[in-house]
């Protein structure tokens, strides 16, 4: 079983947990233009390699960024968005 680890519920199965999609800054809603804002709805970098994610502890509610290795399938860490600014 896989297990990741809940910045507040300590580690669980990762069948408790759901994905929220990458962390990346959205366009300025003022200044984007149509084509700015479709390359940030529709394209994704997918290369492997070390990644920002939201993740949702289900059960709890917490959202928080995972750092996670797609070529390694390996969790490096993971922490409440506010300890990692």
């Amino acid at each position: 079983m896989k297990i990741m680890t809940c910045p507040i519920n300590g580690p669980r199965p990762v069948s408790e947990f759901s994905y929220g999609g990458a962390l990346r800054a959205a366009p300025d809603p003022k200044t984007a233009s149509d084509d700015e804002w479709a390359d940030y709805v529709f394209n994704r970098d997918n290369a492997p390699g070390v990644k920002r994610e939201w993740w949702r502890h289900v059960p709890s509610n917490t959202w928080f960024i995972a750092e996670r290795d797609t070529e390694r399938d390996v969790v490096l860490r993971a922490y409440l968005y506010e300890e990692g600014q």
